[in-house]
């Protein structure tokens, strides 16, 4: 779990796949004069072995290679457009739910069975993207469970940022209403004040 994910009280269950689609920052913005700029944490495959070594999710074998590293993006950026539709549109995108398939495809899983405890998931690949399994097996659960459709992207166009919705009702659009909430708020309200011009 990450200084982010604890934060902003992601679920543990949820932090691996919080974290790793929030490696892509796409936020670009000014907030009290200080412009946001735009940042990727995986600039490439050392980035890439980092990023699993500090969570815990790091190779047992080998190297992360030019290949893998675009695996791993490919799996990055089927999970954000996942995560962009509303819950509700989620299993009905039959576009955004076969790309992500695809990219899910190279993390097969393998069921083990334990004595007392059930049986538990756990990656079937043995080399240095192994660890990534763990962002499949949270997918796998929080659908089981229900909490993914808890965890989304902002719906400011400036921020995109991905978040838990702990509210209520689930019904958040915005990863801080105090931030991003009031910007989209303040953007419709100056839009209909030059429209009634």
């Amino acid at each position: 779990m990450s200084k982010e994910s604890r934060k902003f009280q992601v679920p543990d269950v949820l932090a691996n796949l919080y974290d790793f689609a929030n490696t892509l920052d796409v936020r670009h913005f000014t907030h009290f004069g200080v412009e946001h700029p735009e940042s990727d944490a995986l600039g490439g495959p050392k980035d890439l072995a980092d990023w699993m070594r500090e969570r815990g999710l790091g190779a047992k074998r080998g190297h992360v290679t030019p290949a893998m590293f675009e695996t791993a993006l490919r799996i990055r950026e089927a999970l954000r457009a996942y995560l962009q539709c509303e819950p509700s549109e989620r299993l009905r995108n039959k576009s955004v739910l076969g790309t992500l398939n695809d990219a899910l495809a190279p993390f097969p899983l393998r069921v083990e069975a334990h004595a007392g405890r059930g049986a538990t998931l756990s990656a079937a690949r043995e080399d240095a993207l192994a660890g990534l399994s763990a962002i499949a097996i949270e997918l796998h659960d929080a659908t089981l469970v229900g909490t993914l459709d808890r965890l989304k992207m902002c719906a400011s166009e400036d921020c995109r940022r991905v978040f838990f919705d702990r509210s209520k009702p689930s019904t958040r659009r915005w990863c801080m209403s105090t931030l991003c909430g009031n910007r989209m708020k303040t953007r419709a309200y100056r839009e209909r004040q030059r429209e009634a011009k």
